[in-house]
């Protein structure tokens, strides 16, 4: 269990107009967002079958939790992690063009979180989707829909700091774009994460590009399964990858903030090479796999933003639990109470 408690915190706003707040900011949220990147809400799916290829690995070693079904001859289920491909699925299933999109609000449990500050079981995103076109599929496209996401979170920011007293926008006017291989030549002694820290707190807002291949120095930035986004690709004599995350600088909790993990997502060649990469080019037979490289599924770009981390950064709280309902160690729940951070 790791917990950090502030000194002296004090919560923003009383309980009652707490949930106000929340509603108020996912609201404004989702609504921004579609409009921004054109996308239509659908319903998300809480489980899918286990076996297809569908439900996300993330960094590959998470287990789903998983339940059979009686009245389907207890075929395996399981809790999706996110929905990163079942989106892929729907964008062709609705024939949505390319500039347009869909989002869910998306309900997952990932019981092998290791609960802090900004980690539960429970996970609550919107996942978004947008197809694109081939010539869609470089950094200086994904780069765009990042800054539109950017300008979402920066309105959103402004809405919601007038409903704290004496609180002021904190975030900078624009997103700094770095790569996983220049913070490496930058910060070769550091790990991956604090060198997230280092630029973080420099510029306020980051978007680390290129998460999952690995760097000159042998090692990944992070985990990234290998079926969604492209993280291979390269895109000129040095980097590798159409993908990363939205970092942000909270200087209540002192740390790196990730809201958002997204990228451009794999093309057939893509795929395969990835595949191979990790060292299981056999799930290329799996259902959702073979779409895709039979060229069922389009190309498309997406990712997931935090709901709660997003609420937990506007309304300046100090513990997930604040805005979320989970379950939590004892031992945290008695140290959170000590320090003023009541969780749900």
């Amino acid at each position: 269990m790791k917990l950090y408690t502030p000194a002296y915190y004090q919560p923003s706003l009383p309980p009652e107009a707490m949930e106000e707040a929340i509603k108020m900011l996912k609201l404004l949220f989702q609504d921004e967002l579609a409009r921004t990147l054109n996308l239509r809400r659908v319903t998300a799916p809480l489980f899918v079958f286990s076996g297809t290829g569908i439900n996300d690995d993330l960094n590959g070693v998470e287990r789903a939790v998983s339940f059979p079904v009686r009245d389907l001859n207890d075929r395996q289920a399981e809790i999706v992690h996110s929905l990163a491909k079942w989106k892929r699925l729907k964008l062709g299933l609705y024939q949505i063009p390319a500039g347009s999109g869909l989002y869910t609000d998306m309900n997952a449990i990932r019981a092998d979180e290791e609960l802090d500050n900004i980690h539960s079981l429970y996970v609550d995103q919107w996942d978004w989707e947008r197809t694109i076109r081939d010539e869609d599929r470089n950094v200086a496209f994904l780069r765009s829909v990042v800054e539109d996401i950017y300008a979402v979170v920066k309105t959103v920011e402004q809405r919601t700091t007038a409903l704290l007293p004496g609180a002021k926008p904190r975030l900078p006017e624009r997103i700094t774009f770095i790569h996983s291989e220049d913070l490496l030549a930058q910060y070769p002694e550091l790990s991956p994460r604090q060198r997230e820290t280092k630029a973080a707190r420099q510029y306020g807002a980051i978007f680390v590009i290129g998460i999952g291949s690995v760097l000159a120095d042998g090692e990944k930035h992070d985990g990234r399964a290998p079926d969604y986004d492209d993280w291979s690709t390269p895109t000129d004599d040095t980097h590798r990858g159409l993908n990363g995350d939205i970092i942000l600088w909270n200087p209540l909790l002192d740390c790196a903030f990730e809201i958002s993990s997204m990228g451009i997502r794999v093309d057939p060649p893509a795929l395969l090479r990835q595949l191979e990469l990790e060292g299981c080019p056999e799930r290329a037979s799996l259902d959702f796999h073979r779409a895709l490289l039979q060229g069922q599924i389009p190309l498309s770009i997406g990712g997931g933003i935090g709901q709660s981390r997003l609420c937990m950064y506007f309304l300046r709280c100090a513990h997930i639990g604040e805005v979320q309902a989970s379950l939590w160690p004892e031992d945290m729940i008695r140290l959170c109470r000590d320090a003023n951070m009541i969780l749900k």
